[in-house]
């Protein structure tokens, strides 16, 4: 095995890379030799150099840097990943030669762009990597491990409930729901999703084993649709909730079939924009028989206690805590949030996989099954039915399915009915 650094190309200059960037510091076996972004990426070429991740090279177009580097990782927004990957593999046609693709998720806004993506790489033979950090949490992974042999004995887990919120996204485009998708169920749905999936596979198995029965979920524009939230909105990005709203709340229940046992278990999910305590929480919880786990990543070893006037000497809150809110009291302090939040084990998984020729722990194709869920829970909302997954005409309908929200006609789902 060559054991070169690979190098990575990475195709996105936003909060996204920013963080991938802190995680790639604790990482061995990458070097980041080519960066492009939509706007220049001096800061983040700048960072790459002084933390000694690579040359961190800006290329101009995808197409100048693909012949070299050996990995692309795109971390784009969601509405250019389409062209993206077109380009990547148009580059790799023309005579480049890469060893593998990551995406960080959602793969797609929805199943056409998700399969879209997949047909690209199958059609040069690209090895690809979803990029899904929960499911790479090391709290999620000694979950799994402590709970091996109990599962053995009483069975693996029968409920999940998993939740991701914070006070909302630090760019117009994650307000926008033609850009990005949706809204909150899009953003950090699919997050949950994954993870309660996971959290209720028998260890041993593939991520898949478990298979989708049915999805219903509730979608609501609690918090940002209030005529004072919406002018903050306006003001700040530019976005119109009162013209164009998407969900800041989802909720919904996921049913899974264990194949070989007919057994039926349930995975419970909660998202918002609009979690003001002090910055981003991920919860997580289980029960199986006679057992439990649960997970709150506001639980600290460390915290700190900010006077008023203390506070006012402070410029960037969010050293100490992603999304956070508060520049003063008692602030949670999260050390090292790549890798309690699996940036780090992500990467480290990417880098064996594409070294070994072996398939990571996530692929393309798991991904595309998340955006099927999430097409799911859009659908059960905009039409308050709890959606089939086993029936083969509604399978049929989510291949071409846009939701309402994501078309830009939120209004007509989020906004109370007149008359």
């Amino acid at each position: 095995m060559n054991d070169a650094p690979l190098r990575y190309g990475i195709i996105g200059g936003g909060f996204i890379t920013a963080f991938q960037l802190r995680a790639m510091r604790q990482v061995r076996g990458l070097s980041i030799e080519g960066i492009t972004s939509r706007r220049p990426p001096e800061t983040l070429s700048a960072y790459i150099k002084e933390n000694h991740l690579g040359s961190g090279a800006i290329y101009k177009t995808i197409e100048e840097m693909v012949p070299h580097v050996d990995v692309v990782a795109v971390f784009g927004p969601n509405f250019t990943r389409v062209e993206t990957v077109e380009r990547i593999v148009a580059a790799i046609k023309k005579g480049a030669s890469i060893k593998a693709i990551i995406c960080e998720k959602p793969l797609g806004r929805n199943l056409k762009e998700a399969r879209r993506l997949i047909e690209l790489a199958k059609s040069v033979q690209l090895q690809t990597v979803y990029f899904e950090n929960q499911l790479h949490m090391s709290s999620v992974q000694a979950v799994r491990d402590q709970l091996a042999p109990v599962i053995g004995t009483m069975g693996p887990p029968v409920l999940t409930r998993s939740s991701e919120e914070h006070a909302g996204p630090h760019n117009s485009w994650f307000w926008t729901p033609e850009l990005q998708g949706g809204g909150v169920m899009s953003d950090m749905g699919c997050h949950c999703l994954a993870v309660g999936w996971y959290t209720l596979t028998p260890p041993g198995k593939p991520v898949d084993f478990l298979k989708p029965v049915s999805v219903q979920a509730d979608l609501s524009l609690l918090k940002w649709g209030q005529p004072r939230f919406r002018e903050q909105l306006k003001k700040k990005f530019g976005v119109d909730y009162s013209r164009t709203p998407a969900e800041d709340f989802a909720t919904g229940i996921v049913t899974y079939e264990n194949p070989e046992t007919g057994q039926r278990v349930k995975s419970q999910f909660t998202v918002s924009w609009m979690f003001d305590k002090q910055g981003l929480r991920l919860s997580l919880d289980g029960l199986g028989a006679s057992y439990a786990f649960e997970m709150n990543t506001l639980r600290s070893p460390l915290e700190i206690f900010i006077g008023d006037e203390a506070a006012s000497s402070l410029t960037d809150v969010e050293t100490a805590l992603e999304k956070s809110t508060s520049t003063r009291g008692l602030l949670a302090i999260q050390p090292n949030e790549p890798d309690l939040y699996g940036y780090n084990a992500e990467n480290e998984d990417a880098i064996r996989a594409i070294r070994a020729g072996k398939a990571p722990l996530l692929d393309w194709n798991y991904g595309l099954e998340i955006v099927r869920l999430t097409m799911a829970a859009y659908l059960s909302a905009e039409r308050g039915v709890v959606v089939d997954l086993t029936d083969p005409a509604t399978r049929e309908e989510l291949e071409n399915y846009v939701p309402l929200i994501q078309q830009g006609r939120g209004a007509e789902v989020l906004f109370p009915k007149k008359g």
